[in-house]
C-alpha cells in the first residue's frame, strides 16, 4: 500500500468492523502529516455508536452512478482549538442537513475532504447516524490546511456552495464564491469568527467527478496502514518499519523534540519544531515547519523534504502519529517521508500545494523523484 497507488478493494462494498475503525484512526493519524485533527475523540464516538448497534458501509467509488450526489465533509479550523472543544456526531451531521435543505434533495453517499487525521473519521460518524454509505476516496490522500489544496480544486471543479455550523447554533451558508482561494478566505474568516473550529459540508460532488478526480481507495489504504502498525505492536516488532514497508516511505530523521514554537493565528496552527538527532542521526538537527500540517523539513539548515511529499512525525516506539497541536519537548520521534498522490505532482498540483504555497521560496524536489519523473 502506498499513498500514490489507487488500488481497488476486492469487493464493491463492505461493512466496516470495529477493528477496521480502530485501524482507520491509526492510519489516518499517520497520513494527517500533523494535521486533520486528532482522531481520538471521534474514535471514542465511533466506539459508542458501534456498541449501540450502528455500522458503516464502505463503497467502491467506481460503482457510483455518474449522477450520484456526494457530501464532502470535514472539520475546519486550528487543531489546537479542536482539542479543547469536544463535539458529538450530531455536530458533524448538521452542515450535511443544511446542504440537503439548500439543494432540495438528499445525498446518495458521503466522503471526507481529507483522509488525514480526525477528518478521516469525520464521515464515519455521519454515516453511522444516517446510514449513508461512505465512499472509499477523499480529495487529498492526506491532510492540507486550505480549500484550494484538493484534487478537485486542482481539476478546476466548482468550489461552492459550502455550509458551516458551530456548537453555538450558528449556521453559515456560502452560496457562491469567485474562486477556490476566495472560498478559502471567506470560509476561514467565518470559521475564525465563530471560534476557529467548525463542521463543514463542502461543494457537493457527482459520482463522475469523484471517479475522475478523487484520490481513490484512500480509506482502505488508511485502514491497511493502521492495521500494519497495530500488528507490529502486537508482535513487538518495529512499527516504524511497518509504516515504511506498508507506505513505501523513507526514514528521514530520528531524534528528540527540543523546542516547539507554536501559535494559533488566522484560523491556523503555525510554527516549527526543532529535533535533536539520536542514534544514527546524533550530532544533527532537523527543523520541521508547519501550518496545521508539516510543510518543509530542514536538516542542518538545508531543505530535505517538502510538501507535497508527506512529512510524518511518529512516536519512535509506538508508531503513533503526532499532531502539530500535541508536539512537546522530550518526545522521541521518527520523521518519515511518504509519497504523494500523483495529482499533486503535476505542475498544477505543485502550484497548489508545493513549498511556495506555504511561503517557502523553494523549488519542489521529491525524495521519491526517481519513481515519478
Amino acid at each position: 500500500m502506498t499513498t500514490q497507488t489507487q488500488r481497488a478493494p476486492s469487493q464493491t462494498s463492505r461493512i466496516l468492523s470495529a477493528d477496521d475503525i480502530e485501524a482507520l484512526a491509526v492510519g489516518a493519524w499517520i497520513l494527517g502529516t500533523g494535521g486533520g485533527g486528532d482522531p481520538y475523540h471521534k474514535l471514542l464516538n465511533m466506539r459508542i455508536l458501534y456498541e449501540a448497534g450502528r455500522e458503516v458501509t464502505l463503497i467502491d467509488p467506481m460503482t457510483l452512478d455518474d449522477d450520484a450526489v456526494i457530501a464532502v465533509v470535514s472539520n475546519m479550523g486550528a487543531p489546537l482549538v479542536g482539542q479543547e472543544r469536544l463535539a458529538d456526531p450530531e455536530f458533524a451531521l448538521k452542515p450535511v442537513r443544511m446542504m440537503e435543505e439548500h439543494m432540495g434533495r438528499k445525498f446518495d453517499a458521503i466522503m471526507s475532504l481529507e483522509i488525514g487525521g480526525g477528518n478521516g473519521m469525520h464521515p464515519m460518524q455521519i454515516a453511522a447516524l444516517t446510514g449513508y454509505p461512505v465512499v472509499d476516496a477523499d480529495t487529498m490522500g492526506r491532510a492540507y490546511p486550505e480549500a484550494q489544496m484538493t484534487s478537485v480544486a486542482v481539476a478546476g471543479l466548482r468550489c461552492y456552495p459550502l455550509t458551516m455550523a458551530d456548537i453555538r447554533d450558528n449556521e453559515i451558508i456560502i452560496p457562491r464564491a469567485a474562486s477556490w482561494r476566495w472560498m478559502e478566505r471567506i470560509s476561514r474568516k467565518a470559521c475564525t469568527e465563530i471560534g476557529s473550529v467548525a463542521a463543514t459540508c463542502k461543494a457537493p460532488r457527482t459520482g463522475a467527478e469523484i471517479k475522475q478526480h478523487g484520490v481513490l481507495y484512500s480509506v482502505s489504504n488508511a485502514i491497511a496502514l493502521g492495521s500494519r502498525v497495530i500488528e507490529a505492536r502486537a508482535a513487538h516488532t518495529d512499527p516504524i518499519e511497518a509504516v515504511l514497508s506498508a507506505a513505501s516511505g523513507k526514514k528521514m530523521f530520528q531524534g528528540k523534540v527540543v523546542d516547539v514554537d507554536r501559535r494559533a493565528t488566522e484560523g491556523f496552527l503555525r510554527g516549527k519544531a526543532v529535533i535533536e538527532g539520536l542514534h544514527d542521526f546524533a550530532g544533527h538537527e532537523m527543523v520541521v515547519h508547519f501550518q496545521n500540517e508539516f510543510s518543509v523539513a530542514y536538516l542542518n539548515g538545508e531543505p530535505v523534504v517538502m510538501t507535497p511529499d508527506l512529512i510524518c512525525l511518529l512516536d519512535s516506539v509506538s508508531g503513533e502519529g503526532i499532531g502539530t497541536d500535541v508536539l512537546r519537548f522530550g518526545q522521541r520521534v521518527s520523521v518519515l517521508a511518504l509519497p504523494a498522490p500523483a495529482v499533486f505532482l503535476t505542475d498544477q498540483g505543485i502550484a497548489a500545494v508545493g513549498p511556495r504555497a506555504f511561503g517557502f521560496d523553494l523549488d519542489f524536489k521529491s525524495v521519491f523523484e526517481e519513481s515519478w519523473t
